[in-house]
């Protein structure tokens, strides 16, 4: 039996399974944001476990006790999934047919346990619900979820926000491109109140979705056109059809309705690829709300927004990865006492509503010394 234990500040989580593809395909999911370390089964102590199996048997015998038994019917990582709960309520069992995905998690002790036939499909659910068990555990100590991106330099951090599209990533790789800042977060980060007057930011470990477009206007196309073609990978949520644009030399954005796909980057790709910094945490000093404007000039905003609810995640956000098997145990977010702390305390810090456009490198110049000179 294989184990890994991932960290993250104060807070751990181990994965076991009988496969070393699938310990290996978790510590690379946190990697660098996270800490991974290898240890002995035996060595687990009392963090929350997820032990993760390639054994089509087991999975073939949980899938049918589940269809079986009383359960309902949900949606889970876009794929239908049946769920049963055990009559005295110890247990939570889930089964994914199309994924070949089997799942029993004991909310009580913090065990949960994934049956699957394929590695890398076992190996996907394993780091996603390790994240999400790591997730409740810093979420019962005191922290909370902002949906921003973030950056880092000298411990100081530039948090971005906005609703989809806003252009928080873009924000976040531009400026880690530039100037020295490294990269905390693409997407979310982990908040809490530190013991003085500021707010801690740790990462949220997740692929980074970046357009055709703007990897070719970061300098980064070709090396990921030259890495594909010598037979690396992405993250396996691309679309095959980014792949193939990719490989073909195709630079305009790619879109599937009103949807733009786009390149799904694993997070050690960024330095090993494009030799960007990267941060495993920091203190909150600036808030950045951009609005990205074709062939506008980088400037400052009228008007000046501030956080609000919707800058938080929380149980009724998680739409695509609810918790169904209770490993968070709190709201997805955090408590609303933790949701105050942290608002009061950045609000207090400076607020930049910006308008960009799609020059990188003025972007950049822009963002570093408005942030620099707050």
């Amino acid at each position: 039996m294989h184990a890994t234990r991932l960290t993250a500040a104060d807070a751990a989580v181990a994965v076991t399974s009988n496969d070393r593809a699938v310990t290996d395909w978790c510590a690379r999911y946190v990697r660098p944001w996270w800490e991974a370390t290898d240890l002995p089964a035996d060595q687990i102590c009392n963090e929350p476990l997820v032990v993760a199996e390639v054994n089509p048997t087991k999975w073939a015998d949980l899938a049918a006790a589940v269809s079986s038994a009383p359960h309902t019917t949900i949606e889970y990582a876009r794929a239908p999934m049946l769920l049963a709960r055990d009559s005295d309520d110890y247990a939570i069992s889930g089964v994914s047919r199309e994924e070949q995905l089997a799942y029993r998690s004991e909310p009580a002790s913090g065990r949960l346990t994934i049956y699957g036939c394929d590695p890398e499909q076992v190996a996907t659910a394993a780091a996603r619900l390790a994240r999400e068990a790591m997730r409740g555990v810093l979420l019962r100590a005191g922290w909370t979820v902002l949906h921003a991106s973030a950056v880092v330099k000298k411990d100081r951090v530039a948090l971005t926000f906005g609703s989809k599209g806003a252009g928080k990533t873009t924000t976040a790789v531009t400026l880690a491109a530039r100037h020295g800042w490294q990269l905390l977060a693409n997407d979310r980060v982990f908040v809490r109140p530190s013991l003085a007057s500021g707010v801690c930011v740790l990462p949220w470990p997740s692929a980074a979705a970046l357009g055709l477009g703007l990897l070719d206007a970061l300098g980064w196309y070709d090396t990921v056109k030259a890495r594909l073609e010598a037979g690396e990978v992405l993250h396996p949520t691309q679309k095959q059809r980014v792949t193939d644009a990719l490989l073909s030399g195709q630079r305009a954005p790619l879109w599937e309705g009103k949807r733009e796909l786009k390149a799904q980057i694993w997070p050690d790709q960024f330095p090993k690829w494009f030799n960007l910094g990267m941060a495993a945490g920091g203190q909150a000093a600036t808030l950045l709300f951009p609005c990205i404007e074709s062939g506008a000039e980088p400037a400052s905003a009228d008007g000046k927004r501030t956080l609000c609810a919707d800058d938080f995640m929380s149980g009724a956000t998680e739409d695509r990865y609810p918790d169904v098997f209770e490993l968070a145990r709190v709201d997805g977010g955090g408590t609303a006492e933790a949701r105050q702390a942290v608002a009061e305390r950045l609000a207090t810090l400076p607020h930049h509503s910006v308008v960009l456009g799609h020059d990188v490198n003025a972007n950049a110049d822009f963002l570093n010394k408005l942030i620099e000179n707050a």
